[in-house]
């Protein structure tokens, strides 16, 4: 049965990312890098931490050039701009995602974006009809648009707003990583977030991504962009995400999953490299979302378990980490996090002003 089924208004596990109505789980991040992105201010050790307030949580996402809304100000650093009312949609929302992207490069001292990104923003022409698209990239394979993408998920969780996830995700996915592997990445991390926003257990995402994918082709052919050239790379998303679930029962997206134990880091690395593109697990749009998955099914409630999996491991760990802790977030919120990983976060407070503000966008209420 699919699970894009209507939904109601959250609370409780549901409730995520607007604490000033109910505590809920937030979405935190073990590492960060890149344009816009929380990290850890430095000195680490040496600064005091606010209090927790039990009142107020975190979204803390890496990548969330969609949510944050980027601009520079005068000093370089980004601030978040007050037009999160005007609810843009379609093509301005599109264009102006391409702006920010562009304006969010001018924020990389001490940062590492990756170098389809990098490309990708330098070749977008935001207020150019059509500015927001780039050419097709036969190696834009990696995982930075999924890395992004899990704060789409949360502005669109209702079944009747499923055909603009699957725009914004893959356009917003392929302003730099115009591939499918590379932009399928980003509606899966997309995807994920509305479900468990909605309360479905991780055991029923990937079966849910199966069904989603032929709408998403259906998108791409329709938009008419590079569309011989998407045909043939689209295959590989689909069939290493049907071999994976399957390898797992979760064909059906019914559990229990069927995950080895994997308990040292030599069997999670050898397990991982199985479904990598060169060698490299987890730096892919395909593979990152599994790894995460993957953690998410092992940990349980632990989030050293999750840590483990998701972060533990020889690839593009902290990618993998990324979007595994921020779906952690949509269940598990801030408690068990040891706090050193997130009270000094850098734009903390952008972070938990925009989670209460993609509520208000998703929900209509704060």
């Amino acid at each position: 049965m699919p699970l894009w089924v209507p939904a109601r208004a959250p609370h409780s596990p549901l409730s995520v990312f607007w604490g000033s109505l109910e505590p809920f789980p937030s979405l935190p991040t073990p590492r960060d890098r890149g344009p816009g992105v929380p990290h850890h201010s430095p000195p680490w050790g040496q600064r005091p931490c606010p209090p927790p307030n039990p009142q107020r949580v975190l979204i803390l996402l890496k990548g969330l050039w969609p949510a944050l809304a980027l601009c520079p100000e005068p000093d370089g650093r980004p601030q978040l701009l007050p037009q999160w009312r005007r609810r843009l949609e379609g093509e301005p929302l599109l264009q102006e995602l391409a702006r920010r992207y562009v304006a969010a490069m001018g924020d990389m001292e001490g940062r590492k974006p990756g170098p389809t990104s990098i490309l990708g923003t330098s070749q977008l022409r935001p207020g150019e009809p059509e500015g927001y698209r780039i050419p097709f990239n036969p190696t834009g394979t990696g995982c930075g648009a999924a890395m992004r993408s899990l704060a789409i998920g949360l502005r669109y969780p209702h079944a009747w707003e499923l055909p603009t996830l699957i725009r914004v995700s893959i356009e917003s996915g392929r302003m730099t990583h115009h591939h499918p592997t590379g932009y399928l990445g980003a509606l899966a991390v997309a995807l994920f977030g509305a479900l468990g926003a909605r309360g479905e257990p991780p055991e029923r995402w990937g079966a849910e991504l199966l069904r989603v994918l032929p709408l998403a082709w259906d998108y791409v052919e329709g938009a008419g962009v590079a569309v011989g050239d998407n045909a043939a790379a689209w295959p590989f998303f689909r069939d290493a995400w049907h071999r994976y679930l399957e390898s797992r029962g979760l064909l059906e997206g019914r559990g229990p999953p069927q995950v080895p134990s994997l308990p040292s880091p030599a069997e999670r690395d050898a397990a991982y490299l199985g479904w990598a593109l060169e060698g490299w697990p987890g730096r892919s749009g395909h593979d990152a979302p599994m790894v995460a998955l993957e953690a998410l099914l092992a940990a349980g409630g632990c989030w050293g378990d999750l840590c483990g999996r998701g972060v533990l491991h020889g690839g593009d760990s902290d990618s993998t980490g990324t979007i595994a802790a921020g779906c952690w977030g949509l269940r598990g919120g801030l408690a068990p996090i040891p706090p050193g990983l997130h009270c000094c976060l850098e734009y903390r407070g952008r972070l938990r002003d925009a989670a209460h503000r993609l509520h208000a966008l998703a929900w209509g209420r704060r």
